[in-house]
């Protein structure tokens, strides 16, 4: 499969302020740390993780939202990580990397009918020109993404959550990306219209050829829709792989943990929920030499010389030990 978006040890370091610390020592939160995956051309990879490991960090880093402070990412032979967030705007590839939000209603703008905000892109970046041009692409696209044209000339707070983000994909497809972000696009909807967005996506996908990259919470989604998932936690990916491989046997402890509060109705009284004791890392200078996970991992003991067998999936059968609990690495068995 030809690479479409390439991140090469990617970080994002956030300067904080540390009370206690010496005065003109410089402190940093690690958001995301030393991150490298591709996404092939009509591919969809899941982002999973939970609250505060990074997703959307890094998903501000691959729509240059926020600059890098190492690494490097390549999207479609172009090295866009160099291009300054305040710069990427008037790059031609900023038409083809889009992004759907995960709130409807804060991601359109109040005083535009769903006409206008589907026309936005198409006159700021589509080069459509005349006014007849870009009605009948809107047209199109309410079709395409299944909106009653009769909606058109209604403004966000008439709508329910369902159409404000049909119009929220229509305004992202408007201009044929060929990598759209989809960050939690159906958290803030009803399960039953969760479906209906599910099914959108998908036969989007596949009519226009598009990759996606998709964060969620929820992993049964994520199975549903993807094709690898990366797991994320405190910053770095600590597994990925096929989504059939990760799911049915995952070989990190964390990611044990997240899939394990799956519910799974068919097989409840079987199922043993894996509680993680303990609290995260601070993600404030972190060790390079501890392995993140330290603290909270349930294969953890009291030994010293226990090490944390945390290992990467790279593929079906190709694996790389993570750091162990004393900056080692682990064999893997």
């Amino acid at each position: 499969m030809e690479t479409l978006l390439e991140v090469a040890s990617v970080s994002k370091r956030f300067p904080v302020a540390v009370k206690g610390a010496a005065r003109g020592s410089e402190h940093f939160l690690q958001a995301v740390d030393d991150v490298s995956f591709s996404i092939g051309r009509g591919e969809c990879v899941g982002l999973v993780g939970e609250s505060g490991c990074g997703k959307s960090t890094l998903v501000k880093l691959i729509t240059r939202l926020l600059d890098t402070s190492d690494g490097r990412i390549w999207f479609d032979g172009h090295d866009i990580g160099s291009v300054p967030a305040d710069g990427f705007a008037r790059m031609p590839q900023r038409a083809l990397i889009q992004m759907v939000f995960q709130d409807p209603t804060d991601s359109l703008n109040p005083r535009f009918t769903a006409f206008d905000t589907i026309a936005d892109p198409i006159r700021r970046l589509g080069g459509v020109a005349g006014s007849r041009s870009v009605v009948e692409r809107v047209l199109a696209l309410a079709d395409m993404v299944g909106l009653p044209r009769e909606l058109l000339g209604r403004y966000p707070h008439q709508l329910s959550g369902g159409q404000k983000q049909r119009v929220g994909i229509a305004r992202a497809v408007a201009l044929e990306p060929r990598l759209l972000v989809l960050d939690e696009p159906t958290s803030a909807l009803d399960v039953s219209v969760q479906a209906v967005i599910l099914k959108l996506l998908e036969a989007l996908r596949r009519r226009l050829g598009m990759s996606y990259l998709f964060v969620s919470h929820d992993l049964n989604v994520v199975r549903l829709l993807a094709d690898r998932v990366l797991v994320m936690y405190l910053g770095r990916i600590v597994e990925t792989g096929p989504v059939g491989e990760v799911f049915e046997r995952p070989r990190h402890p964390y990611t044990r943990a997240l899939l394990s509060c799956v519910p799974e109705p068919a097989c409840a009284t079987n199922r043993t929920r894996i509680r993680l004791e303990g609290e995260p890392r601070s993600p404030i200078d972190p060790d390079p030499r501890v392995c993140r996970f330290y603290g909270r991992c349930p294969e953890d003991t009291t030994d010293a010389r226990k090490r944390c067998r945390c290992s990467v999936r790279q593929g079906p059968s190709t694996w790389r030990p993570a750091i162990s609990h004393e900056g080692i690495v682990a064999p893997v068995a």
